[in-house]
């Protein structure tokens, strides 16, 4: 792999310099609720790629895990968090979660999101692997209401957006401190450099490194990579969670069909109509790892269906309207008809190696949602803990930066450590079909590092990818930059899944189908790494 802190060439004398003293790149549930938190005492200036609705908080749909239910607590929150992660769980970033989840809710709450009520009081609905009903939801759309609800005070409070931001890599000073980043700005088709105090990461997961995804396609994993060509060390990465139930129709698109549903008494169906997940502990509820490879089995014999017409047609319409809107667009009506499912890519456990208070290796840079990784997730997520995360650590992240305003300077370009540029790999004319490469990145992913791994297609997955990145020299182009950031990505997975020989929540290897108690620590890879190193948390 070229080993450079840049993924293009740049000149500092030809880039328009602007400042903030904390640049908070994203706007999901993390990035929007970080700056809230943070705007009373500083400029604070958020960038995103797209427009500020783009990412996956606006899709999620089942709801928000959070113990205020009358009989639930952050006890009972806080053990089926532990189980669901398959014994790699950070139990301190666990009780943590469950602890000051529901202060954070209630603050969502009372900046105006609505969820459903069912006689006046929240209604919950359970998912896979919980033990109490403790999912908060509006419909099927929360993460949109969650959304809106931060976008519109975030507005309120006047924090600067600049949307179609492209941010390509981190900028360091002479001290070896994170000072800003160099941006590429749609609007202008320009590149721009941001100086901030303060950098925090928010960029979301990497989907869209697989075939099949319930992620929108701004999920490449920007900040993942800039922030490991900077030096940032990565965690977990080995650990996708593959959702059981998304759409599998010809010509449609990897549409969840939330967990939810499954809650509220959907049923899973082989090709002869008869449920399959019976005797396996938690049924349809088991957890996302057990029923995706459940279905991934099943399929072999034929489609898979989840039949939510068995909790009665008013409620389906009722409680799943967007569900119901786009599968009745594709030709099914899930109300009288199973809809048929299969697994898709959804969630990265892994990420950007963080502490408890979201403070990564470098000096001035945090990361929070699920971008970053302080294994408060383990080897599986529990189902509807990622918008909690994004607001529990993302607050926590805020009050730390608070806490060290005093000893924050504000950056000058002159601060910027030039030498690091004499790395930039130079331009070379490439051949290659980029398009191509990406649609073939992507089958590899899906087809070699999926749900089954096994040594020979990992290796074979390696050795794909690593002709490709050899070849590949990105032009100023989004989807280029994108294709870049998608080619480290996809190699340092490949990598820690290699290295791990074990199975372990979302990380199934066939060659090695067992957990064993030696593998319970995390993976760490650094840019500069020949092999994956261990810790424990």
């Amino acid at each position: 792999m070229r080993d450079s802190n840049y993924l293009i060439p740049w000149d500092p004398d030809e880039l328009e310099v602007y400042s903030t003293e904390v640049l908070v790149l994203g706007s999901g549930v993390a990035g929007l609720f970080a700056a809230i938190n943070l705007c009373s005492r500083f400029n604070t200036t958020i960038l995103t790629k797209k427009n500020i609705m783009a990412g996956n908080t606006e899709h999620a749909q089942g709801g928000i895990a959070v113990a205020l239910n009358q009989d639930d607590s952050p006890e009972f929150h806080f053990g089926d968090t532990i189980k669901a992660g398959a014994g790699l769980c950070n139990l301190e970033a666990v009780r943590i979660l469950a602890e000051k989840g529901p202060e954070c809710v209630e603050l969502l709450i009372k900046l105006g999101a609505k969820f459903d009520k069912q006689e006046n009081r929240l209604d919950f609905t359970r998912e896979a692997a919980h033990s109490k009903n403790r999912v908060l939801h509006a419909k099927d759309e929360t993460g949109g209401e969650i959304e809106r609800t931060l976008v519109a005070k975030v507005y309120e409070c006047g924090i600067s957006v600049q949307e179609n931001h492209f941010v390509i890599d981190l900028l360091k000073d002479k001290e070896n401190k994170v000072c800003g980043v160099i941006v590429f700005n749609e609007n202008k088709s320009e590149l721009e450099i941001w100086l901030a105090k303060v950098v925090i990461l928010a960029t979301g997961g990497l989907g869209q490194l697989y075939k099949y995804t319930t992620n929108p396609p701004v999920t490449t994993g920007d900040g993942l990579a800039a922030a490991y060509r900077a030096g940032a060390e990565l965690m977990d990465m080995e650990f996708i969670q593959f959702h059981p139930t998304a759409l599998l129709l010809p010509g449609a698109p990897s549409f969840l069909i939330s967990e939810a549903a499954r809650g509220e008494g959907a049923r899973l169906l082989n090709s002869k109509g008869e449920r399959f997940m019976r005797d396996i502990p938690g049924q349809e509820l088991a957890p996302r790892d057990v029923v995706a490879r459940a279905i991934w089995a099943e399929m072999k014999n034929g489609p898979v269906y989840l039949d939510i017409s068995c909790i009665g047609r008013d409620k389906v319409k009722e409680r799943f309207p967007g569900i119901y809107k786009t599968c009745l667009a594709y030709g099914v009506d899930i109300s009288t008809t199973p809809v048929p499912v299969g697994p898709a890519t959804h969630f990265l456990m892994g990420g950007i190696k963080v502490n408890i208070d979201g403070e990564t290796n470098l000096a001035n840079l945090y990361a929070c949602g699920e971008c970053a990784c302080n294994g408060v997730h383990g080897a599986n997520r529990l189902a509807s803990n990622s918008l909690l995360d994004g607001l529990v650590f993302a607050s926590i992240v805020a009050e730390k930066i608070k806490s060290n305003q005093a000893e924050l300077t504000m950056p000058k370009k002159e601060d910027i450590d030039l030498s690091l540029s004499k790395k930039i790999p130079s331009q070379e004319n490439s051949c290659l079909d980029k398009e191509r490469v990406k649609e073939d990145l992507k089958e590899i992913m899906w087809d070699k590092v999926g749900i089954i791994r096994n040594r020979s297609g990992l290796l074979q997955a390696e050795a794909q990818l690593t002709d490709y990145w050899r070849e590949f020299f990105p032009g100023l182009d989004t989807s280029e930059l994108e294709l870049g950031n998608m080619l480290i990505l996809s190699r340092l997975i490949v990598k820690s899944a290699l290295a791990r020989e074990e199975s372990r929540g979302g990380h199934y290897r066939s060659d090695f189908p067992l957990t064993n108690k030696k593998w319970q620590k995390h993976s760490v890879i650094k840019r500069g790494d020949t092999h994956v190193s261990y810790i424990y948390l």
